[in-house]
């Protein structure tokens, strides 16, 4: 009976706990948050898993013995000597269920607390006790001690949805398992019992009561030295509990995997934080003019990645902080304006070739405009290069509709990933040029940096796991230089920016700046040879800032920006195509000057950069007066005129019939459109003032409207019907008529 009993025993002990399978939480790796890493590996930032928490995982040799010795001490007393299950603990707490009549202490070894936290959660019953005891045991004979060990220190929950000693560790003090003091072992070792009663940010006093047992439990066990246990229970509390204040808070949300493992991203942590402390430095300085938030991106240009991006100015702001500025749409102002310019040089434009920066009205989807400057001056014939480094308005829109509206940038914007612009550029207009259209920053900016690639374009990303599209090339390689040497040229652009500010640069850089309307976006993007830096500054809610301009808001940013990308480096330049010459031109008519040398004493000669096989023409005799001033046709007769010439000691106008003659061109009333004629609308609206590309120069005779001169054109009184006007140029006599209708409403 007892040799039956022994065999009943022995079969219990080592054979029947093998009929029990293992739960797939054993079988399966400890939990594991994914960990985002710098390019240069370093951590960013751990994720949570599904469940809100984080974990992280160690292997046994990770763990220092005094953390060991502190869980063996709170948990499990006898773990080096049982097998399994603790039959003594067993017996102590059974006597002591019968004595008190409730459950008073625990039995369970750390065995068996490592199969409870590995299957899915099962009420109190005997039988799921009886399960745990022959798992215990199998689990003692498959695995070594120390293996079950790291097993139960991964797994465990240490409160604070923190799982795992080591993200214990790294939440509560800061620091590595292996930086640990027996004091600091000693209290992650007692919050396993109660995590959230124990919980030592909450309540301190709690979590140092429960550290006072377990000291007191690991001073009975032998080879402790009591006098270090005395000095680790006098230590004081030492938390610095994790901020969530890490750099790039924003990643997580654009990091698609939530495997195990870590994740590398083309960020660079120390430029980061860096970025990050300069966009809230200088967003403060601005705070009295409504300035509250900023975003930056910086793309390695060689390669694509994003070496820096920060989203606002403070992720905890609760007016918008949490808004990632590089990915929202808006109106970028003039930071568009070199693509209109790249695509003229991709024509027969050249840095020299010559543009009317004069009062011009355009016809738009809503009618007429007469666009103005920034500083609402028109300076005449001004070079492409001033027109573009000065940011002039009036040029860049003649130059786009020169080139057949607004189409023909609209599809270079798409093609350099610009998605926001809509798939119809007619409601645009030409206005597209000047940031009508919103755009994301960090889209603009990698155009930007196909530029500095001279032209060749592919994405911007942010994980070196994703595969980058193939370079495709958008434009030619002398365009991109030509309109990089142009926003590099702190001389062409001191007449608008003031030298010395924050686009002016110890090396050389090409930069835009852009403002938009109301003065609700400022935007200033730029590259070197190694790196684009783009930079929107405004407020989220989209509150108008108090006169920040792009140059004023985003410029200090993007200065501070790229001196700190270039730290320690040298600032390299593009590298200039072999088709480009410098040559001597008049900037008043963009012509070639022969005197190569010296520019022949000519104040108004420029030295500057051309394709060679698109020189400008020669100057010639007749370009001047006898006064040695430039000649203009009578395009800009009405500007030479106005209080906006200042250059009248530089520029002259042509004598009637001299030179080449610009054709007139009758810009309103389009021929068959139709007016109306609303009564409500006070006095006036009756009336209507041709427009022509000469003003003043055209006759106009009706035999249905009376017409009563005025300049530089007349007044034309509306009535209801069918009309047909007669214009004569006067210079050659030449005639054409316009019909179109007026209606009553």
């Amino acid at each position: 009976m007892a040799a039956a009993g022994m065999v009943v025993a022995l079969l219990c002990w080592f054979v029947v706990p093998f009929a029990v399978p293992l739960p797939h939480g054993l079988l399966a790796e400890s939990p594991q948050s994914p960990v985002l890493l710098d390019r240069h590996g370093e951590r960013i930032v751990h994720l949570a898993l599904a469940d809100s928490s984080r974990a992280s995982r160690v292997g046994f040799g990770e763990i220092p013995v005094d953390l060991i010795a502190s869980t063996v001490a709170a948990e499990d007393k006898r773990f080096f000597s049982h097998g399994g299950v603790d039959f003594l603990a067993t017996m102590r707490a059974a006597a002591d269920g019968v004595r008190y009549r409730r459950v008073i202490s625990g039995a369970s070894t750390i065995t068996q607390q490592l199969v409870k936290i590995s299957s899915p959660p099962a009420g109190r019953r005997p039988l799921t006790k009886v399960r745990e005891a022959l798992l215990a045991r199998r689990l003692e004979m498959t695995w070594s001690k120390q293996d079950i060990l790291a097993a139960y220190l991964n797994r465990l929950d240490y409160g604070n949805l923190r799982i795992g000693a080591a993200e214990a560790s790294r939440f509560y003090f800061q620091k590595p398992l292996a930086d640990l003091s027996l004091a600091e072992c000693a209290l992650l070792a007692g919050l396993p019992q109660a995590p959230s009663r124990l919980n030592p940010v909450r309540h301190p006093e709690r979590a140092l009561a429960r550290r006072a047992v377990v000291l007191e439990r690991l001073a009975k066990l032998d080879g402790q030295d009591p006098q270090r246990v005395a000095l680790a229970a006098a230590e004081p509390l030492g938390l610095r509990p994790l901020r969530e204040d890490q750099p790039a808070p924003w990643l997580a949300g654009h990091f698609a995997a939530r495997a195990p493992g870590t994740y590398r991203s083309t960020l660079d942590l120390a430029i980061q934080r860096d970025v990050e402390a300069i966009v809230a430095e200088e967003v403060a300085k601005l705070h009295h003019a409504n300035l509250r938030h900023a975003a930056v991106v910086v793309i390695d240009n060689a390669s694509g990645g994003i070496l820096a991006l920060v989203s606002s100015a403070d992720w905890q702001d609760g007016r918008g902080g949490q808004i990632n500025g590089a990915f929202v749409p808006r109106s970028p102002g003039s930071a568009l304006k070199p693509f209109t310019y790249l695509l003229a040089l991709e024509r027969d434009r050249t840095p020299a070739s010559i543009i009317a920066d004069i009062p011009t009205p355009f016809r738009t989807e809503q009618g007429l405009e007469l666009p103005g400057n920034y500083d609402r001056h028109y300076r005449g014939p001004v070079t492409l290069r001033t027109a573009l480094a000065c940011s002039l308005n009036v040029p860049a829109l003649r130059e786009l509709n020169e080139l057949g509206g607004p189409a023909p940038l609209h599809s270079l914007l798409g093609r350099l990933g610009l998605t926001t612009l809509g798939d119809d550029p007619r409601p645009h207009g030409l206005g597209l040029t000047l940031g009508n259209a919103p755009v994301r920053l960090v889209e603009l900016t990698n155009a930007y940096a196909t530029l500095a690639r001279g032209g060749s374009h592919w994405p911007a990303y942010l994980f070196p796991q994703e595969p980058a599209a193939g370079a495709v090339s958008l434009f030619s390689a002398e365009s991109a230089y030509l309109v990089a040497h142009i926003l590099a040229d702190m001389a062409a652009r001191a007449p608008a920016f003031q030298p010395g500010g924050p686009l002016d640069l110890p090396f050389a850089c090409a930069v835009k700046t852009g403002t938009s309307s109301d003065y609700r976006d400022n935007w200033c993007v730029g590259f070197t040879g190694g790196f684009t830096v783009g930079v929107w500054a405004g407020n989220f809610e989209n509150q108008p800032m108090k006169g920040i301009s792009g140059t004023d808001g985003a410029g200090p940013i993007f200065n501070r920006t790229m001196m700190r990308v270039h730290q320690g480096l040298e600032a390299a330049w593009l590298e200039r195509p072999p088709g480009l010459v410098e040559v001597w031109v008049d900037a008043r008519t963009g012509k070639l000057l022969a005197n190569q040398s010296s520019s022949g004493g000519n104040p108004h000669a420029r030295l500057e950069l051309v394709p060679l096989v698109k020189l400008p023409v020669s100057a010639a005799a007749a370009d001047l007066d006898e006064s040695g001033r430039a000649l203009l046709d009578e395009s800009y007769a009405e500007w030479f005129k106005g209080s906006h010439n200042r250059r009248r000691n530089e520029l002259a106008l042509r004598a009637d019939n001299a030179g080449a003659r610009v054709a007139l061109r009758v810009i309103s009333p389009e021929e068959g459109a139709t007016f109306l004629l609303d009564p409500e609308i006070p006095s006036g609206s009756d009336k209507l003032r041709p427009v022509t590309n000469l003003p003043g120069t055209a006759r106009w005779y009706s035999e249905t409207l009376k017409i009563d001169p005025a300049y530089p054109e007349p007044i034309i009184h509306l009535v209801p019907g069918t009309h047909t006007l007669t214009v004569t140029d006067p210079r050659d006599g030449s005639r054409r008529e316009v019909t179109f209708h007026v209606k009553s409403l």
